[in-house]
């Protein structure tokens, strides 16, 4: 998930590609965090297995490797269930922290492309640049305040700077995720991940920042012994 586009390198009908897988998937995607229930679930059990698949094709199947891909996929997806399974809460939480790494990709390509400057870890992925992954920052704290004051802007629930805050917070969890993949792929020289997904790759391409996101929200709601959007609006 690239903050520098590298599509100004590819051809027009790529990047056409790209959007329109991206407007086929996004639907269904929040149809099933709508829904919840077996929807849900099945996207899930999808995601486990596809993330194992593409885990073990970039590593070699490798079996250290394997085995921390396996912890990391299985919490990861585990903490996604988790937090869309709040009876009250577990919708608004994954509409909100789609938001967020949304945001921070939407924000990241855009920034980046436009502004360019210093690269952020040039040998790990040298497209991503600081005024990407500030620009993405700033976007997903926008869009993850927006979610949630639309959502519960109301004399109960007064939505400030602290739900932005935290917006901001986990979209840099979300760039590191997608550090961490971009690390991955070039420590074991994979271009990506799979070919899953048309114009975009593999799976894990799209969703590295999601699942770093959602381990970090899910660790922090546990331990503030409920959801951590209850106690910051």
């Amino acid at each position: 998930m690239p903050f520098v586009s590298d599509q100004i390198k590819k051809k027009p009908s790529s990047l056409r590609l790209r959007i329109i897988s991206a407007l086929v998937l996004a639907p269904l995607v929040l149809g099933a965090v709508y829904w919840g229930g077996w929807p849900f679930n099945i996207l899930i059990g999808l995601m486990v297995l596809i993330l194992t698949s593409e885990w073990a094709r970039m590593v070699g199947k490798r079996p250290g490797w394997m085995l921390l891909g396996l912890f990391y996929i299985t919490f990861s997806c585990w903490a996604i269930w988790r937090l869309r399974m709040d009876p009250e809460w577990g919708r608004l939480m994954m509409f909100w922290l789609l938001a967020v790494v949304w945001g921070a990709d939407i924000g990241g390509f855009v920034f980046g492309l436009n502004l360019g400057g210093p690269k952020l870890a040039a040998r790990i992925s040298p497209n991503k640049t600081w005024s990407g992954f500030l620009g993405g920052t700033l976007t997903s704290a926008v869009c993850g305040w927006a979610v949630v004051a639309y959502a519960l802007n109301t004399p109960d629930h007064q939505i400030g700077w602290r739900i932005a805050a935290l917006s901001a917070a986990i979209a840099v969890i979300s760039q590191a995720g997608d550090l961490f993949e971009s690390w991955i792929k070039r420590r074991f020289d994979v271009k990506d991940s799979g070919t899953i997904i048309p114009g975009h790759g593999g799976l894990f391409d799209r969703v590295d920042g999601l699942v770093a996101a959602a381990l970090v929200t899910a660790f922090i709601s546990l331990s503030a012994e409920g959801n951590v959007l209850t106690w910051l609006s």
